[in-house]
């Protein structure tokens, strides 16, 4: 069943028809090549000459050749490929065919393509009634005294018109063994000639890279800004509850910060989920990526701890230093509440928060008392310092957090410019 299957099953069957279509592609120039014959004094004979269709044959494969060189052929082999040859896809290349080399690779394809489909599909074409007529000659008198036996006596000898069924079953066979090798023949080949070039492979290498960077910045995003936003709500739902009886003006101010920090959240989570749906990366650098510098005080209003604000230097407005920097310097100062509302010592001593703007660079200082924490990243969680440290170092900055003097503190340096943004349109910030 192996071998019936191999020369007549699906797969068989779908790339003797890629052949056939590779045939009928050929025509177009094999019509060129005649015509090229005729003028060049073949024309009486063209048709009734085996030679003279070589040559046009022959003439037809150049100028199929040329046109593989165009970028739009290969994706079109391609789909070709992975439909009827049975090629598995991650093997082929995606897109049209940029480089040299990868034109060059095409165009051989596309050649082979065309002469093996010419040949076969001319095949199939002539032989299948020829086969069939030498087949029927023992049983049809009439077939005997055409003009295709015409003169011959040793055709008509009894052990002949024995074997000519047994002939002619012999050409189909030999038929499909023709296809099925020409067939293999191009299934073999199309990981070579239509597979990825080493550019192609650079390409897929760096699109997956900056997927990658999107995904984590998408999830700085979300930790930041929600899990700020969790701890500061379950802090202060946690202290209403303990005097719920006793400082009715207390909850009051409690459940105001919780409504506060929940809707800027759903803001927040409403622009990253943005990206999510987006097909490319969004025009506007500023507003897109999230909030800045010029919404610290929402934040530092409804953060859940007491904060020292102090800033120095730079210009007045927050909001006009360039987007991505006071992007990433807002979600530093947010990541800074957040561990100092899960690990600060006292509650009641105000977190000291201190922006500078130095002549090339933003400096961030962050002090809260010194509570518990975790000698190691702890599985699932930790990240906050980690991120902290990406993100400046993403903008050609530095970020250091540690215990100094009863106290933990936090400092971030980064450049006022970051050169180009070619990171902030690629998702790498």
């Amino acid at each position: 069943m192996k071998p019936v299957a191999a020369l007549f099953g699906r797969r068989a069957r779908l790339r003797w028809l890629h052949l056939i279509i590779g045939g009928a592609l050929l025509m177009p120039y094999f019509l060129v090549g005649t015509v090229l014959v005729g003028m060049a004094g073949g024309g009486e004979q063209l048709f009734s000459s085996l030679s003279s269709q070589l040559v046009a044959f022959a003439l037809a494969l150049p100028m199929a050749a040329a046109t593989g060189f165009f970028a739009l052929v290969r994706p079109l082999c391609v789909a070709a490929a992975r439909a009827l040859c049975g090629v598995p896809p991650a093997l082929l290349a995606d897109g049209p065919a940029r480089t040299r080399q990868a034109r060059m690779r095409t165009a051989g394809w596309f050649t082979l393509h065309l002469a093996l489909g010419g040949i076969v599909s001319g095949a199939t074409l002539a032989l299948p009634p020829f086969a069939v007529a030498v087949a029927g000659l023992p049983f049809f008198a009439g077939l005997r005294d055409t003009w295709l036996l015409d003169g011959s006596r040793v055709l008509r000898e009894p052990w002949v018109l024995a074997l000519a069924p047994f002939a002619g079953l012999a050409m189909l066979v030999a038929l499909a063994l023709a296809a099925a090798a020409a067939g293999e023949v191009l299934a073999r080949r199309a990981p070579v000639l239509l597979g990825p070039t080493p550019e192609d492979r650079l390409a897929a290498a760096e699109r997956r890279a900056a997927d990658l960077a999107v995904r984590n910045r998408l999830a700085r995003e979300l930790h930041d800004s929600v899990g700020h936003a969790l701890s500061a709500v379950t802090l202060q739902a946690g202290a209403a509850r303990r005097v719920l009886d006793r400082d009715p003006e207390f909850v009051r101010e409690a459940l105001t910060a919780i409504e506060e920090t929940t809707r800027r959240t759903v803001g927040e989570l409403d622009s990253v989920l943005g990206l999510l749906r987006q097909d490319g990366e969004p025009h506007d650098e500023g507003a897109a990526y999230g909030p800045g510098l010029d919404t610290l005080g929402g934040l530092l209003a409804h953060c859940g701890v007491p904060v020292a604000y102090e800033r120095e230097g730079g210009p007045e407005d927050p909001g006009a230093m360039q987007p991505v920097v006071s992007r990433e310097a807002y979600r530093i100062v947010q990541e800074g509440l957040s561990n100092a509302l899960r690990h600060g010592g006292d509650a009641s001593s105000p977190v000291r928060l201190l922006i500078a703007v130095r002549e090339r660079e933003l400096e961030i200082v962050m002090e809260n008392p010194l509570g518990e924490r975790p000698a190691v990243t702890r599985p699932g969680g930790g990240r906050g310092l980690r991120g902290i440290a990406e993100r400046a170092v993403l903008l050609g900055g530095r970020a250091e957090a540690r215990p100094v003097d009863g106290v933990w503190r936090l400092t971030a340096r980064l450049p006022l410019t970051v050169p180009g943004t070619d990171g902030v349109r690629e998702g790498r910030l």
